[in-house]
């Protein structure tokens, strides 16, 4: 006989595992199928290990600057094999961490490929069935591959953001191809440690997603740490180099370039997964554009009875808008009782270069755009006691508030600690508090977030 259960979670990244442990605290029969590792890419391939390598990339470029703080460093040098254990180390222990919850929570882990088979049936890879009055698909996404000459696997020093963060050596040139939030974070963590990196970007500038004030400031920090930097930068191939290593070709103003390196990462965005966590017959009442499947303002297929979120549905691919959705997807299935109700329309972006990128909200061309008169205010970290005696680099603080009320509408934060401040701003636009109030309020000195309230003055 089929287990029989309240939900099947698809997925136990950050759209999924949160949602099946509420679920399941809420006395609901609960199982989450896996094909690989618990945490999903954020954990395993993206977000975490990421961000591991980049904090130890950050204090080998502060270490290496030590001497006018008065601070002898000697021998200086970067360890990968040891590195890369640290980040495994990091990566497993949060990894256990969700197992625990699961065990408490009394969750049923299937740790295969599983499919929705039909309206409320999902079938795994090991020929079991399972059913399940609700199903929510959290499947996620994978790096989208380029169409380009050179990229299909056979050159070696080819690589994507998985298979690089495991790379057990660093090359001595990187050129990346695509100069987007993942891009910029990779060349980040390669000038931090002292490599050469050339970025190629298509679109007339990095970060293009992103406000315009934050594309440039990082481009000239860059610069200034040896980057190359090309903007409407079209790759045309990828070629072994006759005197060793690979050469890069791109179009740029109706003319061919050119760049020898030892490797290559391919950037260029993410595709969802979605489309392979149906059977082809459930396919075919559904959906789905560069493998994300369409759902509605509650995140309810067509399918009855299956939900869909986080990365597998495209749009804001965050771990934190996932997690967001798959709470609220949780409200439509058994009740609003059951998870908090998030508010989706304020989502903070993070960028972990060094210095940080954050936003939240509109920027001031967003709002113009929509007819809105906005005041602009804006901070420069130089002039912030902790950013000085940090020997931080050039940073700004700017919130974009309504003009006739002084209600924050957003906020763009370039400096250090920017990840952790956004929280705040986010706090600010999600309860539509003005600039006066912000203002009000006492802020600790000295401390990075000063520059928020400095800011709103």
């Amino acid at each position: 006989m089929e287990p029989c259960y309240d939900l099947i979670v698809i997925g136990g990244g950050p759209g999924g595992y949160p949602a099946a442990i509420r679920a399941a605290k809420a006395g609901k029969r609960v199982a989450v199928a896996e094909a690989g590792q618990l945490g999903g890419t954020c954990l395993n391939r993206g977000c975490i290990p990421t961000k591991t390598l980049l904090h130890t990339a950050e204090i080998y470029r502060q270490a290496a600057h030590m001497g006018e703080m008065g601070l002898s460093v000697q021998g200086l040098a970067v360890e990968m094999p040891a590195l890369l254990a640290y980040k495994a180390q990091v990566v497993q222990t949060l990894r256990e961490g969700i197992a625990a919850q699961f065990k408490a929570a009394k969750i049923d882990l299937y740790p295969c490929r599983a499919q929705v088979a039909g309206e409320g049936r999902v079938t795994l890879a090991d020929g079991r069935t399972l059913s399940a009055s609700h199903i929510l698909v959290a499947a996620g996404s994978a790096p989208a591959p380029l169409p380009v000459p050179g990229l299909d696997g056979s050159l070696p020093g080819v690589e994507d953001s998985t298979s690089l963060l495991n790379r057990p050596a660093l090359y001595d040139h990187l050129v990346i191809v695509g100069g987007g939030v993942i891009g910029m974070e990779f060349a980040s963590l390669y000038t931090s440690l002292g490599r050469r990196v050339t970025v190629l970007e298509a679109a007339g500038r990095i970060l293009p997603g992103l406000d315009r004030e934050f594309s440039q400031s990082l481009r000239m920090v860059l610069k200034k740490r040896g980057a190359e930097i090309f903007t409407g930068a079209a790759l045309s191939r990828v070629e072994q180099d006759p005197a060793g290593g690979l050469r890069c070709f791109w179009q740029s103003q109706g003319k061919e370039e050119s760049v020898g390196c030892d490797g290559v990462l391919v950037a260029v965005g993410r595709r969802g997964c979605a489309e392979d966590a149906f059977t082809p017959d459930c396919r075919a009442g559904l959906s789905f554009q560069k493998g994300y499947v369409q759902v509605d303002s509650q995140f309810a297929t067509p399918l009855p009875g299956v939900w869909a979120v986080g990365d597998a549905i495209g749009g804001i691919q965050l771990a934190h808008m996932a997690t967001a959705q798959g709470y609220q997807a949780l409200r439509g299935m058994f009740g609003p009782e059951i998870a908090p109700d998030k508010d989706l329309s304020t989502v903070p972006s993070c960028v972990y270069t060094d210095p940080e990128i954050a936003s939240v909200g509109l920027t001031a061309d967003e709002a113009k755009a929509q007819g809105i008169q906005v005041a602009v205010k804006k901070y420069l970290m130089g002039a912030n006691g902790r950013s000085v005696l940090t020997n931080q680099e050039r940073g700004f603080v700017k919130l974009v508030a309504e003009a006739s009320t002084g209600r924050l509408l957003g906020a763009q934060l370039l400096c250090a600690h920017a990840t952790d401040i956004i929280g705040e701003a986010a706090l600010a636009v999600s309860q539509g508090l003005t600039l006066a109030q912000i203002a009000s309020t006492i802020h600790p000195h000295p401390t990075f977030c000063e520059g928020f309230g400095e800011a709103a003055e």
